[in-house]
């Protein structure tokens, strides 16, 4: 029997958002990694991690990951927060790396085996306007990638104005303002420039990262149909998941919905009831790899294809379990692209390759990455480490602010 020995926390990447688990166990060189990588609060998670799960699980059988899995979503009585989820999800991760390690396996194989050559990965295109939006996705078609995203600049672009344009009131000048019908009114321009400049070849699709009211998300969504998307994603927040259905009587245009999902009765009734068509819970997020290959069963069993989400402040542990989990799944759909720094992956030796459109992983026994500690170390920088990250703060034009 592999017994646990005790967790350590790795902090690393220049603004100190990326949080490594290590599980340490009693077998001479045998530990595994997680990622428990939150950009807006991870000192919280290091602390849960380090004051409550470590005690909890030291000393106990390395194998027993689902037993584990489960006295540690109870272990706090409350349950389903982003926080305790991606503590939870870095210690499960380190435990399937370890099962894999231990089996000579990449855990890809411990699940069942692939039914995949390779992860599709999908491209993030983006400009200032039109011309520069087409550039990039012609830039991205010639590397290969079959689906691209679409965006005006950052989330929201189209969709803010000036001041002066949105006549906001006396005594409120903020640099810009979000205004739903300017936004509508953009992307339909901008589909419309792309399907005519680029044809209906390239997959294409778009991420509304629930600005939208929810009934301007379903005209948006229905106004979309004709463009051909690959799917529409986040057009609702997770508090108004239940406009989905309206928008599956109004049209067919795919969607994408999950990257806010933390608990199950978020996803599970727009999976049962066939209102979405590609779940984007990031692994972390849901707790790990445990609940996930539960996850794209059920979405199997439903015709809903997964697409975890990953996004620029995601780690290359993250990353690699997602990887294991869609190599394993007739579920997977698609997965988002990561673009990390030349010295970034040089402290994650056995990190996946990216080229072509494609993801590939290293074949190496459990999740097949590790951490350079020195090399990670190097990469932290004190300074920017400091500075607490928050949500953008989008606001309309009386000052209501922006769920994203």
């Amino acid at each position: 029997m592999t017994r646990i020995t005790g967790i350590r926390t790795i902090r690393t990447r220049s603004d100190g958002s990326w949080l490594i688990v290590k599980v340490l166990t009693d077998q001479p060189g045998l530990y595994g990694i997680g990622s428990a990588s939150d950009y807006y609060q991870r000192e919280a998670v290091e602390a849960v991690i380090t004051h409550n799960l470590a005690p909890l699980v030291t000393g106990r059988d390395a194998s027993a990951i689902e037993d584990i899995w489960q006295s540690i979503y109870t272990s706090g009585y409350w349950r389903n927060g982003s926080i305790l989820n991606t503590a939870l999800a870095g210690i499960d991760m380190a435990l399937w790396d370890i099962k894999g390690k231990e089996a000579g396996m990449p855990v890809y194989q411990l699940l069942g085996g692939a039914c995949h050559q390779a992860v599709l990965a999908y491209a993030h295109a983006g400009g200032r306007d039109t011309a520069e939006l087409i550039d990039d996705v012609r830039r991205y078609q010639a590397e290969g990638y079959q689906v691209i995203r679409c965006q005006y600049a950052q989330y929201g672009g189209g969709g803010f104005l000036s001041s002066a344009q949105a006549r906001t009131p006396r005594g409120y000048a903020p640099k810009q303002v979000f205004d739903d019908e300017a936004y509508l009114e953009k992307v339909l321009a901008m589909f419309e420039a792309l399907r005519t400049a680029l044809g209906n070849q390239p997959k294409l699709t778009h991420d509304v990262h629930e600005h939208l009211r929810p009934q301007n998300a379903v005209r948006l969504a229905k106004l979309l149909e004709p463009y051909n998307l690959f799917f529409l994603e986040d057009v609702l927040p997770p508090e108004q998941i239940a406009w989905f259905e309206l928008i599956r009587q109004q049209c067919a245009t795919p969607q994408a919905m999950g990257e806010l999902f933390v608990n199950p009765q978020e996803w599970l009734p727009l999976v049962t009831g066939r209102l979405i068509d590609y779940l984007r819970v990031r692994v972390s997020k849901a707790g790990g790899i445990t609940p996930c290959r539960k996850l794209a069963a059920i979405c199997e069993a439903f015709g809903v294809h997964t697409a975890w989400q990953e996004g620029g402040d995601n780690d290359p542990v993250n990353q690699v379990a997602a990887m294991h989990l869609d190599m394993n799944s007739w579920a997977m759909g698609v997965q988002e692209e990561n673009h990390f720094a030349p010295q970034e992956l040089e402290a994650f030796p056995g990190h996946a390759e990216l080229t072509g459109g494609y993801l590939y992983l290293s074949g190496k026994p459990g999740l097949g990455i590790d951490i350079d500690e020195a090399r990670a170390e190097a990469l932290l920088d004190p300074e920017r480490a400091r500075i607490r990250h928050f949500a953008a703060e989008d606001r309309r034009a009386d000052g209501t602010i922006v769920r994203p």
